[in-house]
Order: C-alpha cells, then sequence, then structure tokens
C-alpha cells in the first residue's frame, strides 16, 4: 500500500510544482496579496501554470479520498497502486500540456485521470457490496 500513499504525497504536492512554475514565469508579484497578482496574469505560460495549479488543488482531494476508499474497502493493493501511479502520471501530463498549451491531449489526460477516481471508488464500492 505504500505505493499508493507514496502517490497521495506527490499528489499533494503538484500544485505547488505548477504554482513556482507560474511564479517564475510572472514576473513581480506584490507577496501582500499574491493571489491577486497571479489572478492578473494575462495570457500565456505562467497564467496557463497557475491554472494548473488550481485544477491540482481540485483533483487532490477526490483522488486521496478514492485511494483510502479502496484500501478501507479490502481492495487489492497491488491494483490500487496501479491506479494511483496511473492517476499521478495523468496529472504530470496534465499540468505539462496545460503549460504546454495542448488543449485537447491536457483534456484527454483530465478526463483518463478523474476515470481513475471513479474506478477506484467503484472498486471500493464494489468490493464491500
Amino acid at each position: 500500500m505504500s505505493t499508493a500513499y507514496w502517490c497521495i504525497l506527490v499528489a499533494a504536492l503538484l500544485p505547488y510544482v505548477w504554482y513556482t512554475a507560474a511564479r517564475a514565469g510572472a514576473g513581480r508579484i506584490d507577496n501582500h496579496d499574491p493571489r491577486s497578482g497571479m489572478a492578473r496574469l494575462d495570457e500565456g505560460r505562467a497564467r496557463r501554470a497557475n491554472n494548473a495549479q488550481y485544477n491540482a488543488f481540485e483533483a487532490f482531494a477526490a483522488f486521496a479520498a478514492a485511494v483510502l476508499m479502496a484500501q478501507a474497502a479490502g481492495v487489492d493493493p497491488a491494483r490500487i497502486g496501479m491506479l494511483a501511479i496511473a492517476f499521478v502520471v495523468l496529472r504530470v501530463l496534465h499540468g505539462v500540456f496545460y503549460l504546454a498549451n495542448i488543449h485537447a491531449l491536457r483534456s484527454l489526460c483530465w478526463f483518463a485521470g478523474f476515470a481513475v477516481v471513479v474506478w477506484l471508488m467503484a472498486q471500493a464500492a464494489m468490493h464491500v457490496a
């Protein structure tokens, strides 16, 4: 099960990777109100990195819950680990495609990551039933 837990840790840290990329490309941002400065970013890589950060934060809670649900339900740890790794890889690719402005692949990775979360939750539900 430690693989899935490591994946939760990586997924928890991923938004900060994208935030760092956004700040690096944002120029001067007033540290007294960084959210306001980030929200005013124009189009471009820094703006997309900031959007990737928000999306990574949004996806994290459902993923962490899905892994813990599957574990609590007694789903095979190898299956949980495989799906957790798939989620993390998809979320890394999602951010990379966001920064590169490749919207079709970004959306595909988002959908596939969402499907992994649903799959984990469904496995938990079916295992308990």
